[in-house]
């Protein structure tokens, strides 16, 4: 199933990253079309497994990973996120924490660092 970028309906995304980088970004489809297509017989837009992130996240907390749920203007798509990671990994991960919703945060806490 084709989706249009520039419906508002196409731009939520799910984003996880940890203290290396961007590790995942994906789109979270539309419920309509995921009814549509199961109407229609066809396969659905597969949604992305944020409860798989979020056990990779748990059992790897170390690397103090972050999942945020986003809703971007339209016409953003995957390779936006990406790109905005690759120019500003901090700029990135600021922008969206204030605009998204946290799903799962182990962030490291400043007050945590060990001073020799």
């Amino acid at each position: 199933m084709k989706q249009d970028i520039d419906d508002p309906r196409n731009s939520i995304f799910a984003i996880m990253w940890d203290c290396h980088g961007l590790e995942a970004v994906a789109r979270v489809p539309n419920s309509a079309d995921t009814t549509f297509a199961l109407l229609k017989g066809e396969k659905p837009p597969e949604l992305p497994n944020i409860e798989h992130w979020k056990l990779r996240a748990r059992y790897n907390s170390q690397r103090h990973y972050e999942i945020y749920v986003i809703t971007a203007q339209p016409g953003i798509d995957v390779e936006d996120i990406r790109s905005m990671f690759e120019a500003s990994p901090q700029t990135a991960a600021d922008t969206i924490r204030r605009i998204g919703q946290c799903y799962h945060s182990d962030r490291a806490d400043k007050k945590q660092a060990v001073i020799v």
